[in-house]
């Protein structure tokens, strides 16, 4: 069983505030022509707006049940024909087309383990992208107040769902559970910081072109969140 279909049912409901981002990937998806990349797609909470913007996605996704709510989702706002949603991991994708766009939202590069498969699904998307293509991710890493603040806590994400949070600062993970009613599921995220990232990215074969702290494009200030734009070197 893939990590999130245990909480597929409930993954829309669970998510159903995160709003922030989905202008922003749109706004990237739109200047660029051809198809768009979305590794660790989902339940196609970006992918179908990108769709509706005029805009082919190729949407991979480990879970067949993430994937089936996606498809859903897209027949639903008629726009089924432009998303290709397909099974396979982040680190090695089952896209042969080369694009000018790869994204992956939601801090999804977060649950590979180390620095080597974060490594691994960076040169991934690098072999996905046309000479200067781009790279569009968002991580984070926590603040120690937002570590005292949720540590240990079950607290009621949306209504009927509870999230709680498990930090070890000294693996640098999070594990992080929820439940609504049956439904459980636990998984767990390692957080790099900025410079480690950077470092990783040039690893890759990609140029930064803009570290952004939030989704309306402020720059980064040392703050939670990281919003990176790549750009393939060769």
């Amino acid at each position: 069983m893939a990590l999130y279909d245990a909480i597929a049912e409930i993954y829309d409901a669970w998510s159903v505030s995160v709003v922030e981002d989905i202008a922003f990937y749109v706004g990237e998806a739109k200047r660029c022509d051809g198809p768009v990349v979305e590794l660790a797609v989902g339940s196609g909470r970006i992918a179908v707006p990108i769709a509706q913007a005029g805009r082919k996605v190729i949407g991979i996704d480990l879970s067949t049940s993430m994937l089936a709510r996606a498809r859903a989702l897209a027949e639903e706002r008629g726009v089924g024909a432009l998303v290709d949603l397909r099974v396979g991991d982040l680190c090695d994708p089952p896209v042969t087309e080369h694009v000018h766009l790869v994204i992956c939202p939601f801090r999804s590069l977060l649950h590979l383990p180390d620095e080597a498969e974060k490594l691994r699904a960076l040169r991934a998307a690098h072999d996905l992208l046309e000479p200067g293509g781009r790279l569009v991710f968002d991580v984070f890493a926590p603040s120690p107040e937002d570590i005292v603040e949720t540590n240990g806590l079950w607290l009621e994400r949306e209504a009927g769902i509870f999230e709680r949070a498990d930090w070890d600062e000294s693996r640098r993970s999070l594990l992080l559970s929820v439940r609504s009613g049956e439904s459980t599921a636990a998984m767990e995220l390692h957080w790099l910081s900025a410079i480690e990232w950077r470092r990783l990215i040039d690893e890759a074969g990609f140029d930064v072109a803009d570290l952004y702290g939030w989704f309306d494009r402020r720059p980064y200030r040392g703050h939670d969140d990281m919003i990176w734009t790549c750009c393939r070197r060769d």
